[in-house]
């Protein structure tokens, strides 16, 4: 049969199904079986486009988590092909176009890298409705660094930490950790340090001797001279002299910078200032630092900062001397992180970053001085008050005992951690730096964390 003959036969019998009136359910059907068709293999299609997303996601999610490690260090013109390259390792779908992904890195508010990526497939069934690809998109996040940290270490510089290699050992092991805190911080303000040396006082600077937040009292009571004055009178020709003897304190700016324990339950008017952070007033005693010239005055005290070579410097200057008062150097970390009389207020935070406040005390001794007790069951009562209202306030607190001694467990000392991970017990000095280095390793983890 020729072209044109059977050309024409088709033409005849489709002239005669057009006029067939019988024949139009067959036409409707007929007509009705393309789009019936057609979504019918657009839920294949789909189901093909979203296993290609899933690998997609996945791809670009350890695509984003290796790039997050090293972009710090990227010249900028490499970040887009570093990320690429990872991309295009890990995508190997054959049944889909990808195309270059884009790569967003910011640092404001903490740092984060923002991947894009889209693909595309080819429809085997839609293809009949005009869909002949499907595009598929997928974004990854990851944040890191958007968590400060404001950390107090208050360091026990009593006399028996001149025993058995401590006083050395603090050295290393703070300034390890003021590496590792260096380290954590990409920008300045990211990580503020202060440092609490203590003994049975706490030095708060010399310099401070005008401070409306000290207490002059028992010091003048303390420290000063019997001033003798004579006075004569002349009655005619008689001269009648009396010698009157007046204490006369001492000129403050001769006071050493030492304070001693706020007031508290066992003074009179007082608020138990000795274990919280309400801000000294000058109309209430109770609530001052009182100054104290006391002959074993530790090393001054630093408030929060991120000056890493002057912390340095002072933690050299440490100098083992006087009583243990683990309670007094809680007290004063404490307000270091939130600011009241020696220590400025912090910065105010940024709504963009968590932060996270963490005291680190360290002892190698049991109390046993402080302003109020010589007992050491008294001085450890008020301790634990001062421990219980810290982790209410949301602070974190680590506590670790070096016992070179055979002093018995500290319990008091281990209460105080924010949980039994966080406390430690030392048997040796040489341990001070690992332990140090572990706690560093977890705030350093902490502040990068997603």
């Amino acid at each position: 049969m020729t072209i044109k003959v059977l050309i024409n036969c088709l033409h005849l019998r489709l002239r005669e199904f057009r006029a067939a009136n019988g024949a139009n359910v067959t036409m409707t059907f007929a007509l009705a079986t393309l789009p019936l068709f057609g979504l019918a293999g657009a839920a294949i299609d789909y189901s093909h486009a979203n296993s290609v997303k899933v690998a997609l996601q996945a791809s670009l999610d350890s695509a984003a988590m290796m790039v997050s490690k090293e972009v710090a260090t990227l010249p900028e013109g490499q970040i887009q092909p570093k990320a690429d390259a990872y991309f295009k390792a890990l995508f190997t779908r054959t049944d889909a176009t990808s195309a270059p992904i884009t790569v967003n890195y910011t640092t404001a508010g903490g740092s984060q890298v923002v991947l894009n990526a889209t693909a595309s497939i080819k429809t085997n069934f839609m293809g009949i409705l005009g869909f002949h690809s499907l595009n598929v998109a997928s974004t990854s996040i990851v944040k890191w660094g958007n968590s400060r940290l404001r950390v107090a270490l208050v360091l026990d510089n009593t006399g028996s930490m001149s025993d058995d290699g401590k006083m050395t050992a603090l050295k290393t092991a703070t300034k390890g950790l003021l590496d590792q805190l260096k380290s954590a911080a990409v920008n300045n303000g990211d990580v503020y340090v202060s440092i609490i040396p203590f003994s049975k006082d706490v030095n708060v600077g010399k310099n401070n001797y005008n401070a409306t937040w000290i207490d002059w009292t028992e010091w003048n009571e303390d420290n000063g001279d019997d001033v003798s004055t004579t006075t004569c009178t002349k009655n005619g020709k008689k001269k009648k002299c009396t010698t009157s003897t007046t204490w006369m304190p001492d000129n403050h700016n001769t006071w050493n910078g030492c304070v001693t324990d706020r007031g508290n339950q066992g003074a009179p008017s007082s608020d138990n200032y000795d274990i919280n952070v309400v801000k000294p007033n000058a109309a209430i005693k109770a609530s001052q630092f009182a100054a104290e010239q006391y002959n074993s005055c530790p090393q001054a005290v630093m408030p929060l900062n991120y000056d890493w070579t002057s912390m340095k410097f002072l933690v050299n200057n440490m100098s083992p001397d006087g009583s243990t008062n683990q309670g007094i150097g809680l007290a004063h970390g404490w307000m270091s992180l939130v600011g009241g009389g020696p220590y400025p207020a912090p910065p105010a935070e940024d709504p963009n970053y968590k932060y996270t406040k963490v005291i680190i005390l360290m002892t190698d001794g049991l109390n046993t001085e402080n302003r109020w007790y010589d007992k050491q069951s008294s001085i450890d009562a008020r301790q634990a008050l001062a421990c219980a209202n810290a982790k209410a306030a949301g602070i974190t607190l680590y506590t670790v005992q070096v016992n070179t001694g055979g002093d018995p467990l500290q319990n008091v000392l281990k209460n105080c951690a924010s949980d039994p991970s966080k406390f430690f017990l030392l048997k040796s000095a040489n341990q001070l730096v690992a332990t140090f280095q572990q706690i560093g390793t977890a705030l350093s983890n902490l502040r990068i964390a997603k």
